[in-house]
């Protein structure tokens, strides 16, 4: 049995958190992985304050295992679905795109664990200071939305800098992540690219399919220009927008409405051609669709067998 302090921090069987992916991480993957062992997360995204309340339901109705609610901290209804995550006394928060501050103190009161998605160091300090209970710091192989410092120089860096604990993100997939993450000093992994391709995971299966194909190289980072980059595999969208952002006479406005919609169309209507498949550097170690029960419990099993190759070695 693999157990850090993660497990008692938040009652949970595993040190394995579900990232909580806009148009990916609905109430029936979060609940999934919460009644599997680990942290099940629903990601609001922009969705409205109901839709989030009905996915909280949903997931209680699934187990009686902890789980969490991620908001983005860009959303506008952020502060609406952080006062309805106390309402309903939700046990962990995770947040991003910004500095939950503001919320901390109402979050506490409630008795919520709040843990903050980080890419850099100063922010991890910034935060730790503020009293969050741990920090996610997620390195640049990650899907989705990237820091520039990869995973493992990253990890160590924060962990040397801060007094709370520290949730390992980015590139990891399997159970050689898992333990490579906590030789780092991490208490914890969270995945994002992995729980996509589960079967309870309701994104369309083209999406799937297309990160089981992966290759090493499959994804790009684009938006950088905006200073909001984002990693996704290679498709024509990608390609288009990294074009747009060297031409000179195509406007911010320009680019940010090209790339407006373009998850939801990936995910949602399955289009892997001109929608956006965010998705991490780890796509090329992923090559099956498993249910969330047999990829948890194949992942501690590998952790388990890496430490013993590790012990047999040190000898």
């Amino acid at each position: 049995m693999i157990r850090t302090a993660l497990c008692a921090l938040l009652g949970i069987q595993y040190p394995i958190v579900q990232g909580g992916m806009a148009w990916v991480a609905d109430a029936d993957l979060a609940a999934a992985v919460s009644a599997s062992g680990g942290l099940g997360v629903i990601g609001s995204g922009n969705a409205p304050p109901d839709w989030v309340a009905g996915q909280i339901d949903a997931v209680r109705e699934r187990t009686d295992r902890p789980f969490g609610v991620n908001i983005p901290l860009f959303s506008p209804f952020a502060e609406q679905v952080v006062d309805l995550c106390i309402e309903k006394q939700v046990p962990v928060v995770t947040t991003g795109a910004g500095s939950p501050g503001p919320f901390l103190d109402p979050l506490r009161r409630a008795g919520i664990k709040v843990f903050p998605l980080v890419a850099s160091v100063a922010l991890a300090r910034r935060l730790a200071r503020q009293g969050v209970d741990g920090l996610i710091v997620e390195g640049h192989e990650s899907g989705g939305h990237v820091g520039d410092v990869a995973t493992m120089p990253l990890i160590p860096q924060v962990v040397d800098a801060v007094d709370v604990p520290v949730i390992a993100a980015g590139g990891i997939a399997d159970g050689r992540g898992l333990v490579a993450a906590l030789a780092l000093g991490a208490v914890g992994v969270q995945m994002g690219t992995r729980f996509i391709c589960t079967s309870e995971c309701t994104v369309h299966i083209n999406y799937k399919d297309r990160i089981v194909k992966a290759g090493d190289r499959a994804t790009i980072v684009t938006g950088t220009s905006l200073g909001h980059p984002v990693r996704t595999i290679k498709n024509r969208m990608s390609r288009e927008m990294a074009r747009m952002e060297q031409t000179a006479r195509i406007s911010e406005e320009e680019l940010i409405a090209f790339g407006t919609g373009k998850l939801r169309l990936a995910a949602e209507e399955g289009d892997i051609e001109h929608g956006s498949v965010m998705s991490g550097q780890i796509s090329g170690l992923i090559d099956d669709i498993v249910p969330v029960k047999v990829l948890i419990e194949r992942m501690i099993t590998e952790a388990q067998e890496q430490i013993s190759v590790l012990s047999r070695l040190c000898l």
